[in-house]
């Protein structure tokens, strides 16, 4: 599919993440890491995430669950992706929201950059991790492309469900801010 320059324009401005208010708590060496993460589309590698450790001993059971959930990114995606398939079974069909199997596979794309760009959130101790504008701009292109909306917050639910069975039950209620704060900036999509 031939994408128009106005769609282009919104794929470059749709951006998750936010790390303008991160200096509050780290250092710029510590926000330039994320950021050129983020820049890059890629999940913290094992140098970063051995960078974070040293610098803040006390962050290691977060930071180990961070690379858990990077290392079985596939496995989680495929959960969230099973999810949205067994309560909308038609969403791959003509007609359905995700046909032709490009939108699908867009679709599939955007669970593990989500769940990237939550691993940041966790990793940096940051509830609040994303950008006003570049929702806005996200929510836009969704628009634009007619991205099926329900599905997505389901996907994101079950990239939630998914992730949480990988860690004890301690654990879990320290995570779920970082999952339910980009479940409900997507849900406001649906609502605007």
């Amino acid at each position: 599919m031939a994408l128009s320059e106005h769609l282009k324009q919104l794929i470059q401005k749709a951006r998750i993440m936010d790390f303008q208010d991160w200096s509050d708590r780290h250092s710029p060496e510590i926000v330039a890491l994320f950021q050129a993460a983020d820049e890059g589309k890629l999940y913290l590698t094992d140098d970063a995430l051995t960078k974070l450790k040293h610098l803040y001993p006390d962050r290691g059971e977060d930071l180990a669950i961070v690379q858990m959930l990077r290392d079985q990114v596939v496995e989680i995606v495929d959960e969230a992706r099973a999810g949205v398939l067994a309560r909308f079974p038609t969403i791959l069909e003509p007609g359905g929201g995700l046909y032709p199997p490009e939108r699908a596979d867009a679709c599939w794309r955007d669970f593990w950059q989500f769940l990237r760009c939550i691993t940041y959130g966790i990793a940096g101790q940051q509830t609040q991790y994303t950008s006003e504008s570049g929702l806005q701009h996200m929510r836009l292109l969704y628009e634009e492309l007619q991205v099926p909306l329900d599905a997505m917050v389901v996907g994101l639910e079950g990239i939630k469900l998914a992730s949480l069975k990988r860690v004890s039950p301690e654990q879990q209620s320290d995570l779920v801010p970082y999952f339910d704060h980009l479940t409900q900036q997507l849900d406001r999509f649906r609502k605007m």
